[in-house]
């Protein structure tokens, strides 16, 4: 399980290796813009896949004396800068179909780039679908970028086959016009990974989770209320600190079976890696 993430990483590199190669050489020969920006848009993506394969490898060093809670967060880091990269491309694709649409129509490609443009996109597709469930079983937000990505990745050979097709029928706006599409698409998809990657680097944690995991303290045994709770990401474990009340009249031992049972009870119910607990008598 610890090292299933790295399968996602190596088989998006693979396949963008494999398509970039296909599809810049093809573009060459064939007279197609489109399918060549598209194959220099996957050189890209081998970086950023390499990125989250270097993160994964660094999240998983034990601690020592300079990272005492360990090298998790690298992860984060990785999903950050693939964020930068997906819109660095995104803002390629959208100058390359702005630069398009102004120099007006060109030659039409070959037939074949067409075929080629839309099966690479079946292809992301069934590999963006695989790296999804893969980060769901193994709860990594490296490969979830990942998968998003692979996902941009389809939506932009869409926009290439599409681009395609409309100069072969006679309609090259809708080449520009597919390419700015697809650029802002991407740019969404950037945005919203370095939104929450940096808002899990920045210890944000949303409220509505903090409301579910009070709620589960309170239900417990010997817990008169939750004071306060704070939660915080560390890569993919979820860290809490809590403050509770018990009954004064409790012993030492007694407070701390009901800080374990407390512990253990997130621990089943929320997936939450570690619950550090401070009690108040009342």
């Amino acid at each position: 399980m610890k090292y299933q993430a790295d399968s996602g990483a190596w088989l998006s590199i693979v396949t963008y290796l494999f398509l970039s190669i296909l599809k810049v050489s093809m573009g060459s020969i064939m007279m197609s813009k489109a399918l060549s920006a598209d194959g220099w848009n996957n050189v890209t993506d081998v970086l950023a896949s390499g990125a989250v394969l270097i993160g994964l490898k660094i999240s998983r060093k034990p601690r020592d004396e300079d990272h005492p809670y360990g090298h998790s967060r690298a992860e984060s880091v990785s999903a950050l800068i693939a964020s930068f990269i997906m819109a660095t491309i995104a803002l390629e694709v959208l100058k390359d179909g702005i630069e398009t649409a102004w120099v007006g129509k060109a030659p039409p490609p070959a037939p074949l780039t067409f075929w080629v443009a839309l099966g690479s996109a079946g292809l992301m597709l069934l590999v963006s679908a695989y790296n999804r469930r893969l980060a769901r079983r193994t709860k990594s937000r490296a490969i979830e970028a990942v998968s998003k990505d692979n996902l941009s990745d389809a939506l932009v050979s869409v926009g290439a086959a599409a681009g395609i097709l409309g100069a072969q029928w006679g309609f090259p706006w809708l080449d520009p016009a597919a390419a700015i599409m697809v650029g802002l698409i991407i740019l969404k998809t950037a945005w919203g990974i370095f939104r929450e990657m940096s808002h899990h680097l920045t210890d944000g944690f949303h409220e509505k989770k903090l409301d579910q995991y009070r709620k589960t303290m309170e239900k417990m045994d010997g817990v008169r209320s939750v004071v306060d709770l704070k939660g915080r990401m560390h890569g993919n474990h979820i860290i809490l600190d809590a403050v509770i009340e018990v009954d004064a009249g409790l012993n030492v031992e007694e407070s701390h079976r009901i800080t374990e049972e407390l512990e253990r009870e997130m621990s089943r119910t929320h997936q939450v890696e570690e619950t550090l607990i401070h009690v108040e008598p009342r």
